[in-house]
């Protein structure tokens, strides 16, 4: 795993701290991922199934899927597990579900971040219960610092510290999904 820079952010952006993770090492980190997905998925006799975690995983996704060269499908999947404030509630709600058949096929969860882990352990288990030969996860993220559940990870792109992010899909109120870089959030103090 590639070590975390800090970068200066121009002036321009008044409530980011500091960018964690550049453009230019997310994308290396995402072909070395592809690579290894590519490789471990080489013998598979039906595609893939890619499931991507709305919202915040749909730029990783994207990246991810157009640098892989086995077989693949993309579908989607909505769960909430926030409610209206920043703080999980842990109680996971699916709001929309997957498309795909994911009886007898493999299946690897694209998340863009994970944090207590109570998302992506329903999702697996919601997946394995739909009868598939197997479920993997691939996160952008990790926060090792925040774990409530244990999730096994086949595929993470960096660990970061317990700190609120944006950008490369994620966001503070429905903004700087697009951010090309990881950048830690200025978050304003409670009163």
């Amino acid at each position: 795993m590639e070590a975390i820079r800090s970068i200066a952010i121009p002036p321009l952006t008044p409530d980011l701290e500091r960018v964690l993770i550049d453009a230019d090492t997310i994308q290396r980190r995402v072909t070395e991922l592809a690579n290894q997905i590519n490789n471990d998925y080489a013998n598979i006799t039906e595609p893939l199934i890619l499931v991507g975690v709305l919202k915040g995983s749909f730029i990783y996704l994207a990246d991810l899927c157009r640098k892989l060269t086995v077989p693949h499908v993309v579908d989607f999947i909505a769960v909430s597990s926030y409610g209206k404030g920043s703080e999980t509630t842990g109680n996971v709600r699916l709001l929309m579900d997957t498309r795909e058949n994911m009886e007898n096929h493999h299946v690897l969860i694209v998340e863009d971040i994970l944090d207590t882990g109570y998302t992506l352990d329903y999702l697996v288990r919601n997946f394995i219960a739909r009868g598939t030969k197997s479920v993997n996860t691939t996160v952008l993220l990790e926060k090792p610092d925040r774990h409530k559940v244990h999730v096994d990870l086949k595929y993470v792109g960096f660990t970061i510290p317990d700190v609120w992010v944006v950008g490369f899909g994620l966001d503070y109120g429905e903004q700087y999904r697009t951010l090309p870089y990881i950048a830690e959030m200025k978050i304003p103090k409670k009163k």
